[in-house]
């Protein structure tokens, strides 16, 4: 391995070989200037490095502009956004930028904030990414039109580590995103839930898979599955057969009770969560 450090690192390989977090640890030990590419299942993404700092990042069909991160920031509103994406033309994101700190928009600190957690936030993503290719190119420098960062890598490493660990953990916990959630009896009083976990409680039925509300909400596998958790540990939700599975041939495990009270108890919650 030790070859692959001077001058030349020849990277390309498969993420079930070899780990986002080994990939930064190693881009970061060489002092690596280049470009990392990822081709999963879905999505493509680009990480660029200068010197073993994080420089730029994309992935999928966002493109890393300037004016997609201040407006995902809500520095910018949608008609600033589309007036600035209609007349920018051939104007490169330096230039952009230094048009908004002079019209008083945004100060040249918000800017650099802005896309450092931005490029953090798509490094983080591909944390969770386990299937996929790899390849490094060295002469493939961040591209010049858009404003570079210099980030440490090892924040981000740490954090991808820890990432990884809680994926696992969540992994054992819950298996499979197949299965489906439904109700407990337990009525939903004096329950602060989050603005994510509303968005996942409003689709608990039998019939939606925890991998169709995820797709539904855009969140990642991590992060459906830390909000079923905390449901699950909470009481307020339990794992169910998707309807129209078959389930197993075990009578115990479903003890029998007034029907018709949870009906009405669960209609009850579901029409007081889509009034909210």
């Amino acid at each position: 391995m030790d070859g692959e450090y001077r001058g030349y690192m020849a990277l390309r390989g498969n993420l079930r070989d070899f780990t986002i977090t080994q990939l930064l640890n190693l881009i970061n030990l060489a002092s690596k200037t280049g470009t990392l590419i990822l081709d999963g299942p879905s999505e493509q993404a680009y990480v660029s490095f200068r010197e073993g700092k994080l420089a730029y990042a994309r992935i999928g069909k966002e493109d890393g502009s300037l004016a997609l991160v201040l407006h995902k920031a809500n520095k910018i509103n949608v008609n600033q956004y589309r007036a600035i994406a209609d007349r920018a033309g051939q104007m490169t994101d330096k230039e952009l930028g230094l048009l908004l700190i002079n019209a008083g928009y945004v100060t040249q600190e918000d800017i650099l904030l802005n896309l450092q957690g931005y490029f953090t936030e798509v490094v983080r993503k591909l944390f969770t990414w386990v299937e996929g290719i790899f390849r490094f190119e060295n002469e493939m420098l961040p591209p010049d039109d858009r404003i570079n960062v210099r980030l440490d890598l090892e924040n981000i490493i740490i954090e991808g580590s820890r990432q990884l660990r809680e994926l696992e953990q969540l992994q054992d916990e819950i298996p499979s995103l197949d299965m489906a959630l439904k109700f407990t009896e337990r009525p939903l009083t004096n329950v602060n839930l989050s603005i994510e976990e509303w968005k996942v409680v409003k689709f608990v039925d039998p019939k939606n898979t925890m991998r169709q509300i995820a797709s539904t909400n855009k969140l990642s596998d991590l992060d459906i599955r830390r909000i079923v958790y905390g449901l699950l540990q909470a009481g307020l939700v339990e794992l169910a057969r998707p309807q129209g599975t078959v389930p197993p041939p075990n009578p115990k495990q479903f003890p029998v009770q007034n029907k018709e009270e949870q009906k009405s108890l669960i209609n009850k919650l579901i029409g007081r969560i889509r009034t909210m």
